[in-house]
């Protein structure tokens, strides 16, 4: 523990109550610096493979998973969904662009006008009603299915989440980072705590991911989530992640789309800043 927190010092990760709160920029280069000294040797780029990146064994198995990934039907179920118009006559282009490459690396963003942050799933919903379509459930089904397309046609292109000069901007940011580090719940953990602190260690059988390229691959398909679903169907959304995480520490979680969670994604988001998209990944 002690020699762990020498490395969180040293790379500026743990504040002291007399320092001032640290810019995005910061922030980020203080994240990276972190896991190079933790993980040396692993690329940068790499990161966004998760714990693939970082253990030989899992990455055998992932390596195998992805000849064949059981999430490619629901990829193409997804570019279903953004081909198929509305009853208006209108589609998701309509909200989009043509172009479906071009949409997952606009988010998460801050919205001047709205004065919140934006996610690409709060956005898919917002298309929806304002074309007088039923809106997505949050978490699982269609949203992850389109959310998955999306991703798909963004792969080869890096994460460039922008925090930009606006207080109001830079609160949401914070809290976003105030909420990775929080800890909570009956067992008293916080994300930082499995993700950053003890990426790579082990807990129930199962090894900590780093925090570092976390989203790249996001909606993800997990076995877990398989085996639950009547379907098969194993996709879920970055907020269904988070509340499951939530739930994991005995919390209570916040509803998927909630201020705390779009604070925390965009947070989230810009630590990984120039890893390059990889959706959907395969987890366990």
């Amino acid at each position: 523990m002690k020699k762990m927190l020498t490395l969180l010092l040293s790379t500026g990760l743990v504040a002291t109550a007399t320092q001032a709160i640290s810019s995005p920029q910061e922030d980020l280069k203080h994240f990276r610096t972190y896991f190079e000294q933790r993980f040396p040797g692993v690329p940068m780029d790499d990161f966004g493979n998760g714990i693939n990146a970082i253990d030989a064994d899992h990455r055998m198995q992932w390596e195998s998973m992805e000849e064949f990934p059981p999430y490619e039907a629901f990829v193409d179920k997804g570019q279903t969904i953004w081909k198929t118009p509305f009853k208006n006559g209108k589609s998701f282009a309509s909200c989009f662009g043509n172009d479906p490459s071009k949409v997952r690396v606009k988010y998460p963003h801050w919205d001047s006008k709205t004065q919140k942050v934006v996610t690409l799933e709060g956005d898919i919903n917002k298309c929806l009603k304002d074309n007088g379509e039923k809106p997505f459930g949050w978490k699982k089904g269609k949203i992850a299915h389109l959310s998955a397309f999306l991703g798909y046609q963004a792969r080869g292109q890096k994460v460039n989440v922008k925090v930009p000069n606006d207080p109001k901007a830079l609160a949401a940011y914070e809290k976003g980072k105030q909420f990775f580090y929080a800890k909570r719940g009956q067992l008293n953990i916080a994300c930082a705590d499995c993700h950053v602190y003890y990426a790579g260690q082990h807990i129930r059988g199962n090894t900590l991911s780093p925090a570092l390229g976390h989203v790249t691959h996001f909606p993800v398909w997990r076995a877990k989530w398989q085996h639950k679903s009547k379907s098969g169907d194993g996709l879920g959304t970055l907020h269904r992640r988070y509340g499951g995480c939530n739930k994991q520490v005995r919390a209570r979680p916040f509803k998927a789309q909630s201020e705390e969670y779009r604070d925390l994604e965009f947070f989230h988001s810009y630590m990984s800043n120039g890893i390059t998209i990889n959706a959907p990944g395969y987890r366990e």
